[in-house]
């Protein structure tokens, strides 16, 4: 039901720090020559992403960050009730950093004590948030590129992190930020 869906999408937006966003589905009916095996009627994702403005399609009203974050919802809310399903998200963080990816963090930890959820992140808040962590790297070896994941231990975990952290010289003051997003978990 759309009614349904659309009050568990809107209840979602508050904790992925989209407070004042709205979420609406709007059904078009198509012309009787348009009618299809995908039916009669043309469906959009509406939104509004701040207080007093209108709503519009949200691929064309919404930031990056904030289209991931609706994205985030729509899926957690269409996902709900499935079992034994894997949700791999793939940069559902991008465009988002400090608090707000420290919240998709949280959203994505909490969808990964019900689901086995596989998150690919640049973010340090986000990948802080998991139980595993792994290092994929891309190699070129006689003109061929070839792909590594590799699970990190604990140390590893913090080097990691802490280099997401900092950029390319890691300091003792990344090592401590990385420690410390690791111990908000």
């Amino acid at each position: 039901n759309s009614i349904q869906m659309i009050k568990r999408v809107n209840d979602e937006l508050p904790s992925l720090k989209l407070e004042n966003a709205e979420f609406r589905i709007k059904f078009e009916k198509l012309n009787e020559s348009d009618y299809s095996k995908n039916g009669f009627d043309k469906v959009f994702f509406e939104a509004k992403t701040n207080k007093g403005s209108n709503l519009g399609k949200l691929a064309e009203i919404a930031s990056g960050g904030e289209l991931s974050r609706f994205l985030l919802a729509i899926k957690t809310v269409l996902e709900n009730n499935l079992e034994n399903k894997t949700l791999i998200f793939d940069e559902v963080d991008s465009g988002v950093g400090g608090a707000t990816a420290s919240a998709v963090g949280d959203k994505l930890a909490k969808i990964g004590d019900k689901y086995q959820t596989i998150v690919v992140t640049h973010s340090p808040q986000v990948s802080a948030k998991g139980i595993n962590h792994y290092l994929i790297s891309k190699d070129t070896i006689n003109e061929n590129t070839i792909s590594q994941t590799k699970e990190l231990t604990d140390m590893e975990r913090i080097e990691e992190i802490a280099r997401m952290l900092s950029g390319g010289q890691i300091t003792s003051e990344a090592r401590q930020a990385a420690i410390k997003l690791l111990e908000q978990k």
